[in-house]
């Protein structure tokens, strides 16, 4: 293991860029088909996007730490606290992206 504290951003991008993550990332996203765990809960389906040759890969699925490493750092390179999740999932876990809904501008009655 890199170290066994992941509290500043400096550690947790270490972590994130070493090959030990790499592999284990890897790993996950093998074990789970390359598919979106939570949407497959919710029975729908959502996949890895495709390499095209020439261009970027659009980056569809996160791998989830389900226990969160600056909490649980003896678990961050266990596989059985990995998921695979897709962007709008793995942002709704964390609570990033999404806006309350306006609130109306009049609290009229419809007639």
């Amino acid at each position: 293991m890199i170290g066994d504290e992941y509290k500043s951003d400096n550690q947790k991008k270490q972590f994130y860029r070493s090959k030990d993550w790499e592999s284990l990332r890897l790993e996950a996203l093998e074990r789970d088909n390359y598919e979106c765990q939570e949407c497959k809960r919710q029975g729908r389906v959502h996949v890895d996007s495709k390499k095209v040759d020439g261009e970027r890969k659009l980056i569809e699925l996160n791998v989830h730490h389900k226990y969160e490493i600056e909490q649980y750092p003896k678990l961050a390179l266990m596989l059985d606290n990995l998921e695979t999740l897709c962007l709008a999932c793995h942002n709704k876990v964390h609570g990033k992206g999404f806006k309350p809904s306006k609130k109306k501008k009049w609290d009229d009655e419809l007639w």
